[in-house]
């Protein structure tokens, strides 16, 4: 029996090792192979995609399949079965187009954006959390080589001999970790075999892959641009909260997001206001509303890659609005930065503050450097000061943003939750 499907994806991995190094894709089933093959992917060092595929099934039969769609077009029929159950070509078409429409769907929800990786020439792995009958990996197999793939491998740790067997016409190997006899569910053979849903899969793409993308937080009413950057293997992600007069492109901010994209940590960079309330001065200075902006940003991130651990890097005034959403209860921060940050203008929740915070001042921004003194008095949280000697407030001397960067790099990583150093989601 394996714990789970992160537990079996790394038994499997073991027996495709002899794989490792060689043009190979591993692509996951949707849903249950995916977390499968994720582990295989992150072991042997392969690209890891998902393989869409539906079966077309005869329409008084649906368990028997005429054949099988992928993306992209891709069709493969069973010409045997068209004729032995006299189908005619409108019927075919009925069930191709509602077969295609859920197709159209889930890959968009899954993929966002991101193109599949091609197959030509290459070995593709296919990856299920177990096989029964082999009906869907076996069209899964036809779908691979439709799609140009060289050779097609067949991974699962849990499947009957049988099944193996009849799954060698389609494939040009097939690995098993466990070839139980009898096979009445796959879930028998896991611990915890807990429904994937689509946002997992699309993480777990994310997590291998990478992404850097425009996006659009919705905060009540309004639609704030952003950049959300997430290298490969990352498992957290640090939001900007920039300050007074400034914005997603302040180059101090994107500079230590470079350094932060180099440490393996994501960045999300947005804008707290819109063109038009930022020219109402007194919005850049009310941190109430800016500190909503960004706890509604937190929960658009949360929602869009569920399990990122989440941290916080504010600047001027935009630290004091981080360290007021730090605050709400069950905020669940893993940490907070502040560059040359306000944390007085936050005054009446710093002593709220759970997630460890560091100060951040240059050592010449001598009426700052004393606020941020004052503030730390009032947190209750693990503190540090750490103050930058010769920088001033923007910390434009020679040196003084690497030493920032360097500071804020060492903070989050080592104040991310206990099993976050590697970005492994709930299976």
């Amino acid at each position: 029996m394996f714990a789970d499907r992160s537990e079996a994806g790394r038994r499997l991995a073991e027996k495709l090792r002899p794989l490792a190094g060689e043009d190979v894709v591993v692509l996951g089933l949707p849903r249950g192979g995916v977390p499968v093959a994720f582990e295989v992917a992150d072991a042997i060092g392969a690209p890891l995609d998902v393989i869409l595929v539906r079966k077309l099934g005869v329409p008084i039969r649906p368990e028997l399949a005429f054949g099988a769609i992928g993306e992209d077009g891709v069709r493969v029929l069973n010409h045997d079965i068209i004729k032995g159950a006299a189908l005619r070509p409108e019927d075919m078409a009925t069930v191709e187009s509602r077969e295609r429409a859920e197709l159209e769907r889930r890959s968009a929800h899954i993929r966002r954006g991101r193109p599949k990786v091609d197959l030509t020439g290459r070995t593709a792995i296919v990856v299920d959390d177990g096989i029964a009958t082999g009906a869907t990996i076996r069209a899964a197999c036809q779908v691979a080589r439709a799609q140009g793939a060289a050779r097609v491998v067949v991974a699962t740790p849990v499947c009957p001999p049988d099944t193996a067997v009849r799954l060698r016409q389609e494939a040009d190997d097939v690995v098993c970790v466990l070839t139980p006899r009898s096979l009445t569910s796959i879930g028998q053979w896991y611990a915890d075999f807990t429904q994937i849903g689509e946002e997992q899969v699309s993480e777990l793409l994310s997590c291998v892959t990478g992404m850097s993308e425009e996006v659009w937080i919705e905060a009540g009413d309004t639609a704030l641009p952003g950049e959300l950057v997430v290298p490969r293997g990352a498992h957290t992600v640090v939001v900007f909260v920039h300050g007074s007069g400034s914005s997603r492109s302040s180059p101090r901010n994107r500079y230590v997001a470079s350094a932060m994209h180099k440490a393996g940590l994501g960045t999300l960079l947005f804008d707290l206001l819109t063109s038009a309330e930022e020219t109402h001065r007194a919005n850049v200075f009310d941190i109430s509303l800016l500190a909503g902006r960004l706890g509604q940003a937190t929960e658009w991130l949360r929602a869009y890659l569920p399990h990122v651990a989440v941290c916080y890097f504010g600047a001027s005034t935009g630290a004091a609005a981080a360290l007021w959403a730090a605050a709400v209860p069950q905020a669940d921060v893993a940490a907070v930065v502040s560059r040359g940050g306000r944390p007085d203008l936050a005054e009446s929740r710093l002593a709220e503050v759970e997630a460890p915070t560091l100060l951040i001042v240059g050592g010449d921004d001598r009426q700052v450097l004393e606020l941020n003194r004052a503030a730390q008095a009032l947190l209750r949280c693990e503190n540090r000061l750490a103050v930058v000697p010769g920088a001033g407030h923007l910390f434009e001397e020679p040196g003084a943003l690497e030493a920032v960067s360097a500071l804020a790099r060492e903070w989050f990583t080592r104040h991310l939750p206990q099993g976050a150093s590697r970005h492994r989601p709930e299976a």
